[in-house]
């Protein structure tokens, strides 16, 4: 099983977010703990960042990366017009 972990950076982001983004973040953070690679989720490889994304919403987005075969962390989230900068 695969762990999830959160950057300080990530927290204070989601804590930030209208709660409506936040739940629908819920909701895609069970799907993704399930399977990472559900088509729901719409993983995307990032050629220019070291790094995965996948989406809340059509306009918001989770950034991820790898530390190992067993543990991810979420690193940042927020609307994809401020997340790639």
């Amino acid at each position: 099983m695969i762990s999830i972990g959160q950057t300080d950076d990530f927290r204070k982001k989601l804590e930030k977010l209208p709660k409506s983004i936040v739940r629908l973040y819920t909701k895609q953070k069970y799907i993704f703990e399930l399977d990472w690679r559900d088509s729901r989720l719409h993983v995307k490889k990032l050629v220019d960042l070291n790094g995965y994304s996948f989406r809340i919403t059509r306009n918001y987005r989770v950034l991820f990366y790898f530390q190992d075969d067993k543990r991810i962390i979420f690193v940042d989230i927020g609307h994809r017009k401020d997340i790639y900068e």
